[in-house]
């Protein structure tokens, strides 16, 4: 992400975190499909984890979260929660996902959620994301593909860059092609009814463990 972005999700963090979950039976299916891939053995990492919810109600059903976002303030209001919770097994680092230094094969679970159309270097992100998980680990990604019904998806760039936000715009159809040309198997695919819902996957890296 840009300076400019960056400085963007700090201003809106306190607002993004008052805000209801638009699809809330979407989102409890996603976390459903997410949990039944993992094992208490299990460490997860997360980018662009925002104010840690999402990190936060996965964290009993695995050993340890790793949850990593670019915003400070964001940062700042997931630990808040997790310390509120008295949530142990979750840390909460600033950090990006291009400054995410971590050995290869690191992982088992990866999770990438509402970020992916936010990146200006998506695909350099996949490999980086197979990379760092285990073989046989689970990549797992909520998307909005804008390319798939938007009319004017070709304005919808000048218009975040407005507010120094990256705004790709693919399909899904480019987003699974990103996902197998880095190696990944696509294991799980489902998209909620209703137009422009993001697009849930969850990609694997081939191989036992």
């Amino acid at each position: 992400m840009t300076n400019r972005s960056l400085i963007f999700w700090d201003f809106m963090a306190k607002r993004y975190s008052r805000q209801p979950i638009a699809d809330e039976e979407a989102y409890q299916k996603k976390l459903e499909v997410t949990r039944g891939y993992f094992k208490p053995d299990m460490k997860v990492m997360e980018f662009g984890s925002g104010t840690g919810s999402t990190a936060i109600t996965h964290s009993p059903y695995v050993k340890h979260i790793l949850a990593i976002d670019g915003s400070t303030k964001m940062t700042e209001i997931a630990r808040g929660k997790a310390d509120k919770e008295n949530i142990r097994n979750v840390t909460f680092k600033t950090s990006t996902i291009d400054e995410f230094d971590v050995l290869d094969q690191t992982y088992d679970v990866v999770m990438g959620l509402s970020i992916l159309h936010l990146l200006k270097n998506k695909e350099e992100v996949i490999t980086k994301v197979y990379k760092m998980l285990k073989t046989g680990g689970i990549f797992v990604t909520s998307t909005t593909c804008m390319g798939n019904t938007m009319k004017f998806a070709k304005f919808i760039a000048p218009i975040g860059r407005l507010f120094g936000l990256v705004l790709r715009v693919f399909t899904t159809k480019e987003l699974k092609k990103s996902m197998t040309d880095a190696g990944f198997l696509i294991d799980h695919e489902w998209q909620p009814p209703g137009k422009n819902k993001a697009v849930f996957i969850v990609a694997k890296k081939p191989g036992r463990k």
